[in-house]
């Protein structure tokens, strides 16, 4: 290895100007640049200016999100006194408000040179492997390589001698190497959230060993040499696929925590789980071993059935079946599931927002599916794999499926997987109900004891909590979770450059008893600020209720420490805490507006109308950044007026739509009130419906020009006429108007139907009292929506082709009547027919035109419904009258 060369010259002016503005950032031994803007161009100007102070530098500190970095590895080579080097990424963030990787993907063979350096930091990087120079570093005794990509380690990582702390949580290590075992002085070893599958035998030789964090990889088993570190005080194994310990564990005399959480464990040996220092939530203890995933050597055998398109039930047998959806839904019944066949109905729908209740922060990803039987037991757990559209905002969170049982939403254990193109997120469930699929903040979460420990969060593992000894007397849950907030979200809030936050951390409990002794709190500090340099009276910790409505600042309150980095403070219960640095005075205000807009979206309306049938209206509630691709797939087959204004709206907030100035909704819909239409927003689902409207007046004259608004709410029983005056008033319910145009009808469109030889069709009722009715008036709008595509649909619905050819000649040059003359000939035939109706939705399905599908059955299923209502009106009417009848007999 060739020593490096001195740098020679000045390297690169940048925009920084005077070297005094690099003055803080060196202090005595050390040089902090990670936290300034272009500090690449401040270390080659020190090195220029301030050579001497620069090369007797021990601590350095860069950051690997700029440009620069890259060329400025072959001059740190040269720092021959270099004790403790920090090369993080994660100092810049995406649109979504993540943590972006540095730029770092290897390092320079030089770097093995530096003789005295012992602690180095290559966290948030693009590693795959670890660069060679690291094992030449004999003095290394800690080094960070957290959240990478690193696929595995070296065989030479053992010449690490003097190793005593090594993390590599957060990447995808599959496997370790022997010369593991050669760390004889490693004392921490943090391999947490990786994809290990086996450990080496080895790994019982680090004797120095006190703390072992192998949570969150897929191992099966642990090796019995585990058992030969009898320094270990710590032992974290949950979240993995366990299904059985050695025993020899319990041998382990220093050992005063053993995580087993969230495992496959269904047998623990007695000497094990009679410990208190052992945490065994979340395994199926005593339950009959059931895999997360079928066995592929198994299920090869069992039954699948291929859903079509329409179906809504499958029939589930002892023998167990694999079953997929049309939607992308797939289930997996094992052997004896079932004692005996089971018919299984579903059916998805958009969720209520006065029936799934989101929590803050919570979005939306699927409808929601309904599985009957309600509450039937399966003998053996059955999985379910729901799809659901990922998106660089979901980067970061956790993708869960919630289910609804015994009157509440409760979450599932679940696992994210991926199946071509398409995502998933698989759960095991022992019955039926309803079942969502449900994006949250990430919750770390631990068990308290009275010995005390640590918990940090995987978000941001620069926040923790210590918990002391002594701080309970029972053990106890306590969940973590953390919502980034980026310099950029705050500055466009607040449009205040000078005001940064912290991300905000949200602590929770299992007990309603407030701790015995304080709990220490890290925080890092905003954005742009340090230890060094921050001004201790623009620091501001303010404390959140737990709905997040009101923010007090107990800055006074507690004793806040800081170091270059962090802030440190103690309380002694629970629920939001946010930093913030500002000059502002009063703080709690603006943290309650800022709050509020983080959990708001940017939206657009939009109401178009089909070309080829303006009675069409197309009404939708778009995010800001989605608006121009969807009306960019909607150009060919519809127009209409600009999107909205831009509005605000919560994740699942209601709202709804009216039409105005002469226009209504010509058909009786579910969701439709006196010609309102009632909608709710969620920002990864469709918020879109298709309505068919008519004129209050007559359009044989002049067209008609007409408005659809949208209100924030529920629809209410009425709209004040003064709520469309007062649109600007802040505590207006409008949220937007656009204008809607009815042309002018060549003929009268009301008329009904003539056939050739000179006489209307009799009135029309398809269906019957019980399934619901499709009238006439519904067959008239119905045809009003039909195109040119009327061909394929009469051949759907039985028409042979020479009578299509007949209805075309017949009516030749008049595309309506001949569409009327399709659907009313076929509706003449078919009226006495009991399945007619499912007959027209099928057509309409097979053809494309899921729209007036859904209209069909829409207006059925109110025809039903009236249908029941209507029997309970004289069910009730007959037993108050035979009551009436008894009390004047007596």
């Amino acid at each position: 290895m060739a020593e490096p060369q001195e740098l020679g010259g000045s390297q690169g002016e940048g925009a920084l100007g005077a070297v005094a503005a690099a003055g803080p950032c060196l202090a005595g031994n050390r040089l902090n640049i990670d936290v300034f803007p272009d500090g690449c161009h401040y270390f080659f100007k020190l090195l220029e200016t301030r050579r001497e102070e620069v090369l007797q530098v021990e601590f350095l500190r860069l950051n690997c999100n700029e440009d620069l970095i890259i060329s400025m590895l072959t001059h740190i080579p040269l720092l021959k006194a270099l004790k403790s080097l920090t090369l993080k990424g994660g100092h810049a963030r995406d649109e979504s408000g993540a943590c972006r990787r540095g730029l770092l993907a290897s390092l320079p063979q030089d770097l093995g040179w530096l003789r005295c350096l012992a602690h180095l930091d290559l966290s948030f990087n693009n590693f795959r492997v670890l660069p060679p120079c690291i094992t030449e570093l004999a003095s290394l005794t800690s080094l960070l390589v957290c959240y990478n990509n690193l696929q595995g380690l070296p065989e030479d990582f053992g010449h690490l001698t003097k190793l005593t702390f090594f993390s590599a949580m957060k990447n995808q290590l599959r496997n370790l190497p022997q010369s593991i075992g050669k760390l004889s002085t490693l004392q921490t070893l943090d391999l947490s959230e990786n994809a290990l599958e086996t450990l080496p035998e080895e790994i019982g030789n680090l004797r120095n060993c006190t703390d072992l964090d192998l949570s969150g990889n897929q191992l099966t088993g642990i090796p019995s040499s585990l058992a030969n570190l009898q320094s270990l005080q710590r032992l974290h194994l949950h979240s993995n696929l366990l299904v059985t310990v050695p025993a020899s564990l319990a041998c382990l005399s220093n050992l005063s925590r053993l995580d087993l959480q969230n495992n496959r464990l269904r047998v623990i040996p007695p000497e094990i789980q009679s410990s208190p220092f052992v945490y065994l939530r979340g395994n199926p203890l005593g339950e009959p071993e059931v895999p997360l995933q079928p066995d592929d050597s198994n299920s090869e055998e069992l039954q699948t059935l291929f859903l079509a398109a329409g179906e809504d039930r499958f029939t589930v047998t002892p023998e167990g079946c694999k079953v997929f959806l049309t939607c992308g839904v797939q289930f997996f019944f094992p052997r004896g599931a079932v004692t005996s066949s089971v018919t299984i109905c579903f059916q998805k729908c958009f969720p209520d927002p006065q029936w799934v209740k989101l929590k803050h922060h919570d979005i939306l990803l699927s409808q929601a599916l309904e599985l009957q039987p309600h509450g039937t037991e399966f003998q053996e757990e059955v999985q379910i794999w729901m799809p659901y559209a990922f998106t660089q905002s979901l980067h970061e969170r956790e993708v869960i499926i919630r289910t609804f049982s015994r009157q509440k939403w409760s979450d599932l254990r679940s696992k994210v997987e991926c199946k071509g193109k398409m995502r998933l997120v698989c759960c095991s469930v022992p019955h039926f109900s309803w079942f969502l699929v449900v994006s949250q903040l990430v919750v770390n979460e631990c068990s308290v004891p009275k010995e005390g420990t640590l918990l940090f969060s995987t978000v941001n593992p620069g926040i923790k909590v210590t918990f002391p000894p002594g701080v309970t007397e029972t053990p106890r849950t306590v969940m973590l979770q953390v919502l980034p907030v980026s310099k950029e979200e705050l500055l466009e809030i607040t449009d205040d450059p000078e005001t940064v936050a912290s991300p905000l951390l949200c602590l929770s409990q299992n007990s309603t008893v407030d701790f015995l002794q304080p709990i220490k709190i890290q925080l890092p500090l905003p954005p742009g600020v340090t230890g060094l340099t921050l001004d201790p009276s623009m620091v501001h910790l303010l404390h959140g209720d737990w709905n997040a409505q009101n923010w007090n600042d107990i800055t006074d309150q507690v004793v806040l420490e800081f170091t270059h980095l962090y802030a440190l403070f103690e309380v002694t219960h629970f629920s939001w805490y946010w930093l913030w640095y500002t000059t502002k005075a009063y703080i709690s205000g603006i943290a309650k507006e800022v709050y509020k807009k983080l959990r708001m979206y940017q939206v657009n309306f939009i109401a178009l109308q089909r070309r080829k049938d303006p009675e069409q209206v197309l009404l939708r509630c778009v995010p800001k950044h989605k608006v121009d691709p969807v009306l960019e797939k909607l150009h060919d087959r519809y127009r209409g007026p600009e999107p909205s204004d831009v509005v605000e709206m919560f994740e699942g907030e209601q709202f709804f739509a009216a039409f105005e100035r002469g226009i209504s909704i010509d058909a009786d819909r579910p969701d439709c009130i006196d010609g309102r239409i009632s909608f709710s927003f969620y920002s990864h689902l469709k918020n879109m419906k298709e309505v068919y409207i008519t004129s209050e007046v007559d359009r044989g004259k002049k067209a008609v020009k007409g408005q659809v608004s949208f209100y924030r709410g529920a629809v209410p029983e009425n709209i004040p006429e003064e709520a469309t005056k007062k649109r600007k008033d802040p505590n207006s319910h409008w949220l937007a108007t656009l204008p809607i145009k009815l042309p002018k009808l060549k003929s009268k469109g009301n008329e009904l139907p003539i056939a050739k030889n000179g006489f209307s069709l009799p009135p029309l009722n398809l269906g019957s009292a019980e399934t619901g009715y499709l009238t006439q008036s519904n067959l008239l709008g119905i045809s009003r929506r039909i195109g040119a595509e009327w061909q394929a649909i009469g051949l759907n619905l039985g028409f042979s082709y020479q009578q299509i050819q007949q209805i075309k000649f017949n009516n030749r040059e008049d595309l309506s009547a001949q569409i009327l003359d399709m659907l009313f000939s076929w509706a003449q035939q078919n009226k006495r027919t009991p399945d007619c109706v499912d007959r027209l939705i099928s057509a309409m399905k097979e053809n494309g035109r899921q729209d007036i599908a859904d209209e069909i059955e829409a207006i059925i299923s109110l025809g039903r419904q009236k249908y029941r209502e209507s029997i309970q009106r004289v069910g009730l009417g007959q037993a108050s009258s035979t009551e009436d009848s008894a009390t004047a007999m007596v």
